[in-house]
Parts: C-alpha cells; sequence; structure tokens
C-alpha cells in the first residue's frame, strides 16, 4: 500500500511538472496572489455573446454521470484525473471556434484565447467569462495547485500555472477529454 502511495506521489509530480513546464514568472511563487489579481475582460464573439450566456446549476448522480460519459471522459471530469500530454485530441487544434463543457455543454473558452504553450494540453490565457469558470484550491498529491472547473455543472477542466507572454499571465491548462470543440468563425 505503501509503494502505490509513493508511486501515485512520483506520477502526480512528473505529470505537474510536465503541464507546468511553461514560461515562469518571478509572481510563480506567489501563484494565489497572483491568480487573484489578473483581471479577466469579458470579451464578445459573433456566436457566442458572453454576456448573454447564463450560469445554472447542473447536478446529476454519479450514476447519470457514469451513464452520461465514456469511462475516460468520466475520469477526467468526474476524477479530476488528466490525460497524456500530446496524445489528446485538441492540444494541436488551430481551428477557430468556441470550447464547451464535456459535462454540460456550457461554451467556456475560445480560439482566441488558445495559444502553444508546447506543453502538450490545450493553453488557453483566459475563458469567454470568469464567471464560467472556477478556480478551487488542489491539494491531491501532496502540492498545492490551482484547480479550474466549470461553473455550472463543476466538472474538472484542469489547472492553471503562471505564464509569461499572454495577456493574463497565466494559462489554463486543459484536458481535451474535458471539452468539446465546435468550429465556427469568431
Amino acid at each position: 500500500m505503501k509503494k502505490m502511495k509513493i508511486l501515485s506521489f512520483l506520477i502526480a509530480a512528473v505529470l505537474t511538472l510536465a503541464c507546468n513546464d511553461g514560461k515562469k514568472t518571478e509572481k510563480g511563487a506567489t501563484l494565489m496572489t497572483q491568480v487573484e489579481e489578473v483581471p479577466v475582460q469579458t470579451q464578445n464573439y459573433d456566436s457566442v455573446k458572453a454576456d448573454t450566456i447564463e450560469v445554472g446549476n447542473v447536478t446529476r448522480s454519479k450514476a447519470e454521470w457514469k451513464q452520461l460519459l465514456s469511462p475516460e471522459e468520466y475520469e477526467i471530469l468526474r476524477e479530476a484525473g488528466t490525460e497524456p500530454a500530446f496524445r489528446n485530441v485538441y492540444y494541436n487544434n488551430k481551428k477557430q471556434g468556441i470550447y464547451y463543457c464535456g459535462g454540460c455543454n456550457l461554451p467556456l473558452y475560445s480560439s482566441n484565447t488558445k495559444f502553444d504553450s508546447g506543453t502538450g494540453w490545450p493553453s488557453f490565457y483566459a475563458p469567454i467569462d470568469s464567471k464560467l469558470v472556477k478556480r478551487k484550491i488542489d491539494r491531491r498529491y501532496g502540492m498545492e495547485r490551482v484547480e479550474v472547473v466549470c461553473a455550472q455543472c463543476d466538472s474538472h477542466l484542469g489547472h492553471i500555472f503562471p505564464y509569461e507572454g499572454v495577456p493574463t499571465e497565466e494559462r489554463h491548462c486543459l484536458n481535451s477529454l474535458a471539452l468539446d470543440f465546435k468550429q465556427m468563425d469568431i
């Protein structure tokens, strides 16, 4: 049992280091302060207007989620899993469009804020509107990170890391399996 805990910790550490392989800022040491201080501006898009998106409250039982999602999606969205880097559908997606929550179809991110972080996961510097996602402290695996979840159904999307060179100086490192992409001109 102790070997499994050590193995789990090592795997989590490797995943965190891989996902946090982007540019670091001096502010990285105060991640929570940085995250709270960064203003996220509302952006309007042709097909999805941020000010018209209403965030409801989607609650489902564990059995309902398991019926709705594939086992892989369930692991990511409901159990806060992480998919492999560079082997996921959206990390290298260059098409214009909107990324929706894989659990409830709430529009979350636009290709306008997507960038290539070189980490192997889809990376965005901001959601369409800050009201669409929630930030939580994630203390799993003996470390503290900022988890990002859907504001409507509380599905795990990924984590937020400091990152220089983008307007918000943060990178939303997301799982492709947590998202549905709809191509559109924006």
